[in-house]
C-alpha cells in the first residue's frame, strides 16, 4: 500500500480526478482573486473611495447570488456535473480578460457580474461530482477540492503583484487568464470524455422538474442542512471581508506595495493549503463539527489579534495563521453538507449554501467601506471577528454526528 493510499484511503488512479477538479477550482479562484488585487490600482486610476470600491464587489457578490437560482437546478436535472464546470472557467476568464478592454467602470461592473456568476455556477457540479464518486473519503476529497481554491488564491496574488510592477491594471487582467483557459481544456479532455462515456452506459443523467421538486422539498425541509447554510454564510462574510480588506490595510495603513499586498494575500491561503487536507482527512475520521469548532474558534482569536500589530512581517505570519485556522473549516462544511443531502439533490443543496454565504457576503463590501471610511479600516477587523464569532455559536447548535461510514471502491 502506498503512501497516499494509507493516509487518504484511495489509490493514485482516484486521485487523479480529484486532482484535476481541485486544479479547476484552483482557476475559478485565480480569476477571482486577481480582481481582488487589482482593486487597488483601478481605485486609484479611477479615483474611487472605498465605498463606491466596495460597492463593486457587492455587484460580484449579487450577480454571484442570482446564479444559485438556476446553476444546482441545471446540475441536478442534466446531470453534466463536468460540462458545467468548464463553462464556469471559460466564462470567468473571458469576462477577466475583457478588462484590457474596459474604459470605465460601467464595463468593469457589467464584467464583475459575469465573473461573479460563473465564479458561483462552478461549485455545485464541482462539489457534487466529487461527494457522488468519493462517498467514504469525501471530507479528503473536497478538501483537495478547497486546496485547489488556496492554490489559486495563493499563486495569483503573487504573479498578479509582479506583473502589476511592470504592466498596467489592464494588461495584468488579460494577461493573466492563460492558465484558466488552460485548465479548462484539461476538464474537457479527460473528465468530460469519461462523463460522456458513462452516460453512454447508461449512468444517470438528471431527473424530471417533478422529481426535482420532490427532492429540492426535502433538502429545504432539513433544518440541520439550513443551519449549516447559514453557518456558512456567517464564515463567508469573513472570508470575503478579508479578501477586500487585508490588501487595502497593508497598502494604507502598513505603507506596502503591490507585492506586499500580494504576499499578505497568499500569506493567509498558505496557511489553508498546509491545513486543509489535515481537516479533510480528521473530519473523516472524527465527525465534522468538532473540526469546524476548533477552525471558527482559533479565527475569531486571530482576526481580533490582528488589529494589534503594526510591522509588515509580523502581520503577514498573523495572517497565515488565520489562513491556517479559517480555511480549514470551508472543506470540512461542504463534506458536513454532502452527508446531510441526497446524492442526486448535492448541486442544488451546495447551491442553496453558496447562495446563503454569498447573500450574508452581500453587505459586508459596503458596509466594512462606510466603517472605514468613517472609523478607519482598523475598525473593520472587530466587525470580521464579530461574523466569524456569530458563525462559531450557530455551529454549536448543529448536529454533532460523526459521517456515515461506506463502502470504498478505492484501488
Amino acid at each position: 500500500m502506498s503512501i497516499a493510499q494509507r493516509f487518504t484511503g484511495l489509490g493514485w488512479r482516484d486521485n487523479a480526478p480529484i486532482a484535476m477538479v481541485g486544479l479547476g477550482h484552483a482557476a475559478t479562484h485565480w480569476v477571482a482573486a486577481t480582481f481582488y488585487l487589482l482593486l487597488p490600482a483601478m481605485s486609484s486610476a479611477l479615483n474611487l473611495s472605498y465605498t463606491e470600491v466596495g460597492t463593486l464587489v457587492s455587484v460580484m457578490h449579487i450577480s454571484s447570488f442570482s446564479a444559485n437560482f438556476f446553476s444546482g437546478p441545471l446540475v441536478d436535472m442534466t446531470g453534466r456535473r463536468v460540462l458545467w464546470q468548464v463553462i464556469s472557467l471559460v466564462l470567468g476568464a473571458l469576462a477577466l480578460a475583457a478588462f484590457g478592454l474596459a474604459g470605465g467602470i460601467l464595463t468593469i461592473a457589467a464584467l464583475v457580474v459575469v465573473i461573479g456568476m460563473t465564479n458561483n455556477l462552478w461549485h455545485p457540479p464541482a462539489i457534487s461530482y466529487i461527494s457522488q464518486r468519493f462517498p467514504n473519503q469525501r471530507g479528503y476529497a473536497l478538501s483537495i477540492h478547497a486546496l485547489g481554491a488556496s492554490f489559486g488564491d495563493t499563486i495569483a496574488p503573487i504573479v498578479a503583484g509582479v506583473m502589476l510592477t511592470t504592466m498596467t491594471w489592464q494588461g495584468t487582467a488579460s494577461a493573466s487568464v492563460i492558465p484558466v483557459f488552460g485548465v479548462a481544456l484539461m476538464l474537457l479532455l479527460f473528465l468530460g470524455r469519461a462523463e460522456r462515456q458513462e452516460h453512454k452506459q447508461g449512468a444517470p443523467k438528471g431527473m424530471n422538474f417533478n422529481e426535482y421538486l420532490t427532492g429540492l422539498g426535502t433538502v429545504l425541509r432539513n433544518r440541520a442542512i439550513l443551519g449549516l447554510a447559514v453557518m456558512s454564510g456567517f464564515r463567508s462574510m469573513t472570508q470575503n471581508g478579508l479578501m477586500l480588506f487585508l490588501p487595502l490595510y497593508v497598502a494604507d495603513v502598513l505603507g506596502g506595495g503591490p507585492l506586499a499586498m500580494g504576499l499578505a494575500l497568499s500569506a493567509m491561503q498558505a496557511g489553508g493549503l498546509i491545513a486543509t487536507p489535515i481537516a479533510g482527512v480528521l473530519s473523516d475520521r472524527i465527525g465534522r463539527r468538532p473540526v469546524v469548532l476548533m477552525g471558527l474558534g482559533s479565527s475569531t482569536v486571530v482576526i481580533a489579534a490582528l488589529t494589534v500589530v503594526g510591522n509588515e512581517v509580523a502581520f503577514v505570519a498573523g495572517v497565515s495563521l488565520l489562513g491556517f485556522v479559517l480555511y480549514a473549516v470551508r472543506p470540512v462544511a461542504h463534506s458536513w453538507l454532502m452527508d446531510l443531502t441526497p446524492p442526486a439533490m448535492g448541486g442544488s443543496a451546495t447551491s442553496l449554501m453558496f447562495g446563503t454565504q454569498t447573500a450574508f457576503s452581500v453587505s459586508i463590501p459596503i458596509v466594512g467601506g462606510m466603517i472605514a471610511d468613517q472609523y478607519g479600516l482598523q475598525s473593520v477587523f472587530y466587525l470580521l471577528a464579530a461574523t466569524v464569532l456569530a458563525s462559531n455559536l450557530i455551529t454549536l447548535t448543529l448536529p454533532k454526528g460523526r459521517p456515515a461510514v461506506v463502502e470504498s471502491s478505492s484501488d
